[in-house]
């Protein structure tokens, strides 16, 4: 990997966003040198200056691109504070966090768990999934203690575990709104147990 000057910087940080960018479009398949350099608006031969694999400018996508949504998150429980008491708002910023933010259309939806699920037939990438997996659960952590409910490791690892089936079983049954099916499902799950 180059990248010595500003002007480096950059250009692979502009390859790093463009990889990211078709990485959520498309998945995994659509992260090619020729379409990243073509998105970047750089040549082709930059994305293998830069990057001496296309698995490393994949892994620096999937990096940026889960920092990126961590830190947005972060951003909005900062603001959200003071209404987390409130069950919806609780809900809706888990949510966004699992499912995605401001995603409201089942095949933006569908493409995510697909990405996380395809994260598994790539090795190079397990030892940064369990850094943002680590990540994540912390941060869901922190909102509920923000929001006034303790809860455990465990039940972080529930909860995730209760959206993520919810939403699989809503694309597996061509349920219309299976985001709206997870937040039924985490109320309820909230409801009942805290």
């Amino acid at each position: 990997m180059t990248a010595a000057t500003p002007k480096g910087e950059r250009r692979r940080q502009a390859l790093v966003e463009a990889a990211s960018a078709l990485l959520v479009e498309g998945g995994f398949d659509a992260v090619r040198h020729r379409a990243v350099a073509e998105r970047a608006g750089l040549p082709l031969a930059s994305t293998t200056y830069y990057f001496d694999s296309l698995d490393e400018l994949i892994t620096a996508a999937v990096e940026f691109h889960g920092h990126a949504e961590l830190a947005s998150c972060r951003e909005r429980l900062t603001g959200l504070s003071d209404r987390l008491a409130d069950t919806d708002v609780l809900v809706e910023l888990v949510l966004d966090l699992l499912v995605g933010q401001d995603v409201t259309d089942t095949e933006t939806m569908l493409l995510r768990y697909e990405r996380l699920v395809a994260t598994g037939r790539r090795p190079y990438l397990r030892p940064l999934m369990r850094v943002l997996s680590t990540e994540l659960h912390e941060l869901i952590a922190e909102i509920f203690t923000r929001s006034g409910r303790d809860i455990t490791a465990e039940r972080v690892e529930e909860l995730i575990a209760l959206v993520d089936g919810t939403m699989v079983n809503a694309f597996i049954e061509l349920k219309p709104d299976p985001r709206g099916a997870a937040a039924r499902m985490l109320r309820s799950a909230l409801s009942r147990h805290g």
